[in-house]
């Protein structure tokens, strides 16, 4: 699937499933909740944590969830998704053409 029609399938599904977007701020919380749970995640995979009774190790999902609730802030906001991370690639490969190369940390 492209950005393109990511963004458009999450449009279509809010206007049949969910009526309207919720507000740009409330979505922006929803998107820190979101965040939380993808690290919470991460946390009990990666970290020291474990996972509790009944908690699932459910990365994909929670990765997922993150991207949907962006990409409705990006419809909401008239942000071409594709367009920003074209933009952001040149950004990133002029900046950092040397920069993590010549990391000696890296």
């Amino acid at each position: 699937m492209e950005i393109r029609e990511l963004q458009q399938r999450v449009d279509d599904w809010i206007h049949e499933y969910g009526v309207r977007h919720f507000s740009e701020l409330t979505n922006m919380a929803v998107l820190t909740e979101e965040v939380g749970e993808l690290a919470r995640v991460m946390a009990r995979r990666y970290g020291d944590q474990s996972f509790k009774a009944g908690e699932k190790d459910n990365l994909a999902d929670e990765m997922a969830d993150v991207l949907w609730v962006l990409t409705c802030l990006a419809n909401q906001t008239g942000v071409d998704l594709e367009q920003a991370m074209e933009r952001n690639f040149q950004k990133k490969s002029e900046r950092d053409k040397e920069r993590h190369k010549l990391n000696p940390k890296l």
